[in-house]
């Protein structure tokens, strides 16, 4: 019986961990790189504005080439959808939307992943002119964890393993314009 009692506690303390810890934990998430890229702005602006365009430098888009696509709206315009869906499992399914467009200034997208799990985040891309021929590019990722799937922030650095990819991006994107 007191061995009962010994490995019933030695369960019961780190599930209780697993559950308290994670209200004391952040729930948000917000990942941010920067790049400058020597176009003028409004000529990276414009290139970046079209959402198909996400496929020849985001990191994300180029991780499966068989992944299938689907596109509904105008690109380049508020509501225009950019679906996938693939069978790699770090890929999945989702869809990305353009929420906001202010002109030589800023995207802001919402992303609705669908599988390997159900999530909505968002990603803004800042445009700021440094001179006539230089842009500094801004990419962010936002979101929000749930409790008690929070506790993973603790687990994982996610500003490192988010913001690896929005680097490679970034740079992709500078290789790709400045050519």
């Amino acid at each position: 019986m007191e061995i009962l009692k010994f490995v019933l506690m030695g369960l019961a303390i780190p599930v209780c961990l697993l559950l308290i810890v994670p209200i004391f934990t952040k729930r948000k998430l917000r990942v941010e790189r920067e790049i400058i890229i020597n176009k003028p702005c409004l000529q990276v602006f414009g290139f970046v504005k079209i959402l198909k365009n996400q496929d020849h430098f985001s990191v994300w888009a180029q991780k499966d080439p068989e992944m299938l696509k689907e596109y509904r709206g105008i690109d380049g315009t508020v509501g225009f959808v950019s679906g996938w869906d693939s069978k790699m499992k770090d890929v999945g399914k989702g869809e990305q939307e353009i929420k906001k467009i202010a002109d030589g200034k800023r995207i802001d997208y919402e992303l609705r992943f669908i599988k390997p799990f159900a999530a909505t985040n968002y990603a803004d891309i800042v445009f700021t002119a440094l001179s006539e021929t230089q842009t500094k590019v801004s990419w962010g990722f936002a979101g929000e964890m749930k409790y008690p799937m929070n506790l993973f922030l603790l687990l994982r650095d996610m500003d490192s393993l988010l913001g690896k990819d929005l680097q490679e991006g970034l740079a992709n994107l500078k290789e790709l314009l400045e050519k």
